[in-house]
């Protein structure tokens, strides 16, 4: 069997998906004990998308969702490799597209009755005036499709107008003309990794809670820097019924968010330790030994990185399977 691990050059994106080549190298070396063919195509244009296809892979495994040229454009993979009927594992783009945007994401978790904190979408060309926000601070700034972390920082949380104003226009000069701002939860956070068994109609699940240092204004913000230093503590959830609450959650987004194969679930407690989504990841980081995604399942299960790689794989192996077969 031939696996091609399709990435490209991320580090100047909002979104790095797996990781950069270190991951996709760790997957490689998990993959290699069960396939010998087992091969990384570092996409910089269309052609090294279609140069992945004249080598017939069995399967492609997308370590990144898209790739950007210089004029900003996307392409995407999973539209591409769809496209052309080859195997991939993850995500559809249309659903990629709902996650990466967070705004997006909040407006289709709400219609399923999903909690999530109060939230408006601020647009630079239409700046809100100090009247027209109908939410409570202190409000969390952030930008509308960054994940890791970036963009976050400890001015992320802002008290009154002026900070509002501030934070938004550096914002705005950084990652476009769109923001999302919502109510900030000081409660607990979790991170939820899934992958999904659709033979089975069943989900691997585990969360665990993230604490972040906290900042000179006493509150835990999970930024960028914060990430990178990887100073935060991961713990295991031990209490049974949140335990499974976040499971429940967890789930629910994943099905309202149409995902495929695997995906990780932020969510967030308020002052009254009600569970509120925060935001997904349908690519999630699979940097060994730091990224939440398989760090949750080796917390949560005691499964290493090899096994979580394997799992994932197999899983997706057996999604397309049913899905040309219509087999149970």
């Amino acid at each position: 069997m031939k696996i091609i691990i399709v990435t490209t050059e991320n580090e100047g994106l909002n979104e790095t998906g797996f990781g950069g080549i270190t991951a996709c190298l760790a997957i490689k070396k998990a993959l290699r004990k069960r396939f010998s063919d087992v091969r990384i195509s570092v996409c910089a244009r269309v052609d090294d998308m279609e140069i992945v296809m004249k080598n017939n892979p069995d399967m492609i495994i997308l370590a990144a969702k898209y790739l950007q040229n210089k004029r900003g454009e996307k392409h995407w993979f999973s539209e591409y490799y769809e496209e052309n009927l080859a195997n991939f594992t993850g995500s559809k783009k249309r659903n990629l597209e709902v996650s990466s945007d967070k705004i997006w994401a909040k407006e289709v978790l709400t219609k399923q009755g999903i909690l999530t904190a109060p939230y408006l979408t601020v647009n630079k060309n239409d700046f809100p005036l100090q009247k027209d926000i109908m939410i409570s601070y202190p409000i969390f700034l952030k930008p509308l499709d960054a994940a890791n972390g970036i963009g976050i920082d400890d001015h992320s949380v802002v008290y009154e107008y002026f900070g509002f104003q501030k934070q938004a226009a550096e914002l705005f000069q950084k990652y476009g003309t769109k923001i999302l701002a919502e109510e900030y939860l000081p409660g607990r956070e979790f991170t939820v990794s899934i992958i999904e068994d659709r033979v089975r109609n069943s989900y691997f699940v585990s969360p665990i809670e993230i604490i972040a240092p906290t900042n000179n204004d006493d509150i835990r913000i999970l930024g960028e820097k914060v990430k990178k230093c990887n100073v935060e503590v991961l713990n295991k959830v031990t209490d049974e019924l949140l335990r499974g609450n976040l499971i429940k959650i967890a789930i629910r987004c994943f099905k309202a968010l149409g995902a495929s194969d695997y995906a990780r679930i932020d969510i967030r407690q308020d002052e009254n330790k009600f569970c509120h989504f925060l935001e997904a990841n349908l690519v999630p980081g699979m940097t060994e030994g730091r990224s939440y995604f398989p760090k949750a399942f080796e917390i949560d299960r005691g499964i290493n990185y090899p096994e979580v790689v394997t799992l994932m794989m197999k899983n997706a192996f057996n999604r397309i399977i049913k899905d040309k077969t219509g087999t149970e």
